[in-house]
């Protein structure tokens, strides 16, 4: 394969001595400098001293800084000419709906040269439930939970900042699984037993792998109209249920008992019944279109399978 084509896309030369910040370097956010590594000169920020030594191994320059404390942000100032923003809002914030750290975030990379880009990483929950039906980008969102309320706030704050001039995107993201992400599995869920909801309470849910995920993030960095919304998941159209049941089969383990939606709401933790309280169904068509991502794991089975096959 000529040096110039990737799954990707590759960057063209004038574009690799780009500087790519990405603030919320976690899992999606290595994967993401992993497929930019040796075409931009990647950074992130970090408040965590024991991360310094896996960024600087993965090729990544660590600057310290606290999206919590505004003042550590002033060195991102006119740092980097693209911005992958993956930090997630605190838990518990006062007001309970802002994301107080998009906001620092984006007020200090205003306060110099501007970067061309930004894609904010925000969630599928933004909508809340949409009754299991079809949804496109265009729909308006409809937060019912304090944590999408809250990456609500932080897409108007992107948004804002996109007024200013730079190229603006919103990577609207549902479940993120992979087998070698922590956590990444619904193995621990099935050894715990943990109860599912019977098909006629269950709800749809939406899937994506998380090096699709990375790499969708980097293809939003250079591609997409400004201001633009995309949907980064993947082909699957199942319900929670089946899901696990898969997964299961696909194990070898014991599938999950089914109860009634009244029974979930006796015996599961608040959180996961939030989850099962919203259904939908996200439709990807810009971001294969407008972003021109193609899936290597465009359905659940062939990405947890994949996990199996290299284990």
């Amino acid at each position: 394969m000529p040096s110039n084509q990737n799954p990707l896309g590759a960057l063209p030369a004038r574009f690799r001595r780009e500087r790519v910040l990405i603030v919320g370097c976690g899992d999606v956010g290595l994967r993401a400098a992993r497929a930019l590594r040796g075409r931009v000169q990647l950074i992130a920020l970090t408040s965590s001293p024991d991360k310094l030594q896996r960024l600087r191994e993965a090729g990544v320059t660590p600057i310290s800084g606290n999206l919590d404390a505004a003042d550590t942000l002033r060195r991102l100032a006119g740092i980097a000419t693209r911005v992958l923003h993956l930090a997630p809002p605190v838990r518990e914030s006062a007001p309970w709906w802002r994301d107080a750290r998009t906001t620092a975030l984006v007020r200090a990379l205003a306060a110099r040269s501007l970067p061309a880009a930004l894609v904010y990483g925000s969630t599928s929950g933004v909508y809340g439930d949409c009754g299991g039906e079809r949804v496109t980008e265009a729909r308006a969102v409809r937060p019912n939970t304090p944590r999408a309320h809250r990456r609500v706030d932080a897409e108007k704050a992107v948004r804002w900042f996109g007024r200013l001039g730079p190229a603006v995107r919103v990577v609207r993201i549902p479940g993120i699984y992979a087998p070698d992400r922590e956590g990444g599995t619904p193995r621990e869920r099935l050894r715990k037993g943990t109860p599912v909801l019977r098909r006629e309470d269950d709800v749809f849910t939406n899937h994506i792998h998380a090096d699709d995920l990375a790499r969708a993030c980097v293809a939003a960095l250079w591609r997409g109209s400004t201001q633009r919304v995309f949907h980064v998941s993947d082909d699957s159209d199942m319900r929670m249920g089946d899901y696990f049941d898969l997964a299961a089969d696909l194990y070898g383990m014991a599938r999950p008992p089914r109860i009634s939606r009244d029974d979930a709401a006796q015996q599961l933790p608040a959180q996961l019944l939030s989850f099962m309280g919203e259904s939908r169904r996200l439709d990807n068509t810009r971001m294969k279109r407008e972003l021109r991502v193609r899936l290597r794991y465009p359905t659940v089975d062939s990405g947890l399978r994949s996990g199996e096959a290299s284990g």
